[in-house]
């Protein structure tokens, strides 16, 4: 099905047209890049209803030797993702271009956001764990971009590095899990499977008992837990408020900071439903949405504020996934959804008030209502949403949530208890987003307030409108996405039937009265909050500085320190130092196998050594050892010669004439260099200590003895070797070659030999720079 792969290459191949669309159409340039993410939403739109048992696919074979292959699958789960990328992706592109305006940087912010929805749209339609993981860590790649878009700014590039790092080794924890998962998948009984990396046929395996288990799982999960800022790594998505508004916005609803979530939601038929997964995933995910719900109370900044309620979110939605009861699994859709409305259209609300206030600090804001009634408006609507007041379709989300835990027993009633505590600042912090700014007295602000301009109006409308509007026609939802994704997720067929009012019975009113005190608690603190909010704000910055933070600072600072020592140590400038670091490395890593190797070698073919073969080595001996005496670079050259002579000797004598014509050449080749350059050499000095030469002879002879070692030990390798016999058998009609050491050297190191004959070319470009450099330089001085 050829629309998958359309799907993930539009948004890159739109990149190549921003510079030419930028340059026509100006300030509508915005709105000709959304026709991209929302003829994306008209192809994906045309599959609705998804059944849960249809999934469209594409396979191109990529790897094959290794398996490996370029999978795209469409079930319910990346149908919905799809939509809400592309989707929130379009009026972002629209939002973007009011908020850049002129600016010359805005072709660079259209470019990036592009290539990272295509990423973003990678990952979730991926049947392949290698694929999968590509495009996971192409999303890192931009956003780092993305949040370091201000690269001027210090504080930008710091949090860009940041999320990086943080991310980063997410991904290489990610990537050691996928691959033992493979492993576990190809080494499972019964499994018969030839495509090891195809995500669907390793969740239809129950891997669940394999030895590989924990250790993958352990390894997966750090790479989701990094990418959704789940506790402890959770502070450099609050951080990332660097970015502008539409990279934060974007990031934050739809996209990276989900991207755990949903890898989470894919495994979890295949690793979930187990203890280990059920206390992991559960645990981190509570601790994370009630730490960071009450944290969201010590900011003043908006966007910081919204960054620790997305976080608070993104702990609700893995605490559902590790639940994985199919009426948590219909929570956690739901809440995807409601999110991704209500949390987008609040971050360009923060966008638009920063854009025309100047200023995101909550407490230099009010009365804004007169002047920006539109964005009020909206923010309003999208707050309430996040509240889970009714008739919205946050307060379906938060109903399904309650409704979840009252199926357990006491770990539901603990979960109730972090879900209401959570909930509560929650809503008082969306109050605080969306009615301090615009009701009360009238404060002044460093820019004169107006509303914003119409690109930047369409967003916060159209999503605060459509969290209203499936808040009160739910069968929107449950009748054409819903139960596909929550199928997708259980891997079984779930049911979905989504209603604003679920009738008299018990567990409705409990999850109603729930709600209702958590309405009144929230909007209590709300009340109250303005009261002690300076304090709330100064401990929540010392906990932020004692946090995880803290310790990524000291982590950082370390390898930091380390990399100056070690670069200190190795990068002295000194040629006789680097020297010394590779012989020590060299030794360091071959003594122990080859001295292990060595005593094979010892037969008695070994000692049949002649009188001339054993005097042409000692003189090779003495000559080397006369060359490192002597006082005269005429002597040294000259004893040099003899040594290679002697070798060359040894080669005819053994029976390869070839190396020894070779050698030969090489020594003539020296001497005729040394004619050309003897005059212009300085005089031989003595700039080392007898402590250091001595210390060199003994690292010369460290690594001379090694080799020696080497080289006995490969004779004792069989000169029938199963490599041998390959090259004999394959150097003919593979490469059409007779001579097998020329095939060797030209095709089957073909690479090799490119890279060496490339070091040589740069080096002759080097010293042909350096002459014309010389002779450039003699010519101005005279």
């Amino acid at each position: 099905m050829l629309e998958l792969f359309w799907i993930i290459a539009a948004p890159f191949m739109a990149v190549a047209l921003v510079p030419w669309l930028r340059n026509v159409l100006r300030g509508l340039t915005g709105y000709a890049l959304a026709l991209v993410p929302a003829g994306i939403v008209w192809v994906v739109a045309g599959h609705l209803p998804l059944e849960p048992d249809t999934a469209p696919s594409l396979v191109w074979s990529w790897l094959p030797e290794l398996g490996v292959q370029f999978a795209l699958r469409m079930d319910g789960l990346s149908a919905l993702f799809v939509l809400m990328i592309a989707g929130i992706g379009a009026l972002i592109l629209i939002y973007a271009g009011g908020y850049m305006g002129s600016d010359p940087r805005a072709a660079r912010l259209y470019g990036l956001l592009l290539a990272f929805m295509g990423s973003m749209l990678g990952v979730v339609l991926s049947d392949d764990l290698i694929t999968l993981f590509v495009f996971w860590e192409l999303t890192s790649i931009t956003s780092f971009l993305l949040i370091g878009f201000n690269h001027e700014q210090e504080k930008s590039r710091a949090s860009a590095l940041q999320a990086l790092l943080v991310t980063g080794g997410g991904g290489l924890a990610l990537l050691a899990g996928l691959i033992l998962l493979s492993i576990a998948a190809a080494t499972a009984d019964g499994a018969g499977l030839t495509e090891f990396g195809r995500i669907s046929a390793i969740l239809s395996l129950d891997l669940r008992a394999h030895p590989l288990y924990p250790a993958a799982l352990v390894l997966i999960l750090l790479g989701a837990f990094t990418k959704s800022a789940q506790f402890p790594f959770h502070f450099w998505l609050p951080n990332a408020m660097t970015a502008p508004t539409p990279v934060s916005a974007y990031l934050h609803s739809a996209t990276m900071v989900k991207a755990g979530v949903f890898l989470l939601a894919r495994l979890q038929p295949g690793l979930g439903d187990t203890l280990l997964w059920t206390v992991i995933v559960t645990s981190v995910g509570a601790i994370t949405m009630l730490s960071a719900a009450a944290m969201s109370a010590g900011q003043r900044d908006l966007k910081r504020i919204l960054a620790y309620t997305t976080v608070s979110v993104l702990g609700t939605l893995t605490m559902l996934i590790g639940l994985g009861t199919d009426a948590a699994l219909k929570a956690a859709v739901v809440f995807v959804a409601a999110h991704a409305l209500y949390k987008c259209a609040l971050f360009m609300v923060a966008g638009s008030i920063d854009h025309e206030t100047g200023t995101r600090d909550v407490t230099r804001l009010g009365g804004l209502f007169g002047l920006m009634p539109v964005t009020a408006l909206a923010a309003l609507l999208a707050a309430l949403s996040q509240a889970g007041a009714p008739p919205m379709f946050g307060f379906i989300g938060k109903e399904l949530l309650l409704k979840a835990k009252l199926d357990l027993e006491w770990v539901g009633a603990l979960l109730i208890i972090v879900a209401v505590l959570t909930n509560i600042f929650l809503i008082a912090m969306a109050l605080v987003v969306a009615v301090w700014p615009f009701y009360g007295r009238r404060l002044a602000t460093p820019k004169h307030a107006h509303e914003a301009p119409l690109a930047m109006l369409i967003g916060p409308v159209v999503l605060s409108v459509g969290g209203l509007f499936v808040g009160l026609f739910p069968a929107v939802f449950d009748q054409t996405l819903g139960p596909a994704a929550v199928s997708a997720i259980a891997g079984h067929v779930v049911a979905m039937e989504l209603h604003l009012w679920h009738g008299m019975n018990p567990a409705a009113l409990t999850a109603l009265a729930i709600s209702a005190v958590t309405l009144v608690l929230g909007f209590v603190l709300f009340a109250r909050l303005h009261h002690f909010f300076e304090h709330l704000v100064v401990v929540g910055h010392r906990i932020e500085r004692a946090g995880p933070a803290r310790g990524y600072e000291l982590a950082l600072a370390g390898v930091l320190q380390l990399a100056a020592g070690v670069t200190g140590l190795l990068q002295s400038g000194h040629l006789r130092r680097y020297v010394m670091v590779v012989v020590l490395v060299l030794v360091a890593l071959l003594c122990v196998p080859v001295v292990r190797s060595v005593p094979a070698a010892f037969t008695d073919e070994l000692w049949s050594i002649y009188w001339h073969e054993a005097t042409l080595a000692v003189v090779a001996l003495l000559s080397a050892a006369f060359a490192t005496r002597s006082r005269s670079r005429l002597s040294a050259v000259a004893f040099l010669g003899v040594t290679g002579i002697s070798i060359a000797l040894l080669f005819a004598l053994l029976s390869a004439p070839d190396l020894a014509i070779t050698l030969v050449m090489v020594e003539i080749l020296t001497v005729i260099l040394f004619v050309f350059v003897f005059y212009h050499l300085p005089q031989l000095k003595a700039l080392r200590t007898p402590r250091e030469r001595a210390r060199d002879a003994l690292y010369a002879s460290a690594a001379g003895l090694v080799m020696t070692l080497l080289v006995l030990a490969s004779t004792a390798v069989p000169l029938d070797s199963e490599l041998a016999r390959y090259y004999a058998q394959n150097s003919k009609p593979a490469a059409h070659g007779r001579n097998i050491v020329n095939v060797i050297l030209v095709d089957f190191r073909a690479l090799d030999t490119l890279g060496e004959v490339t070091v040589l070319a740069v080096a002759a470009i080097g010293v042909f720079a350096l002459l014309r450099l010389r002779r450039r330089t003699r010519r101005a001085s005279a």
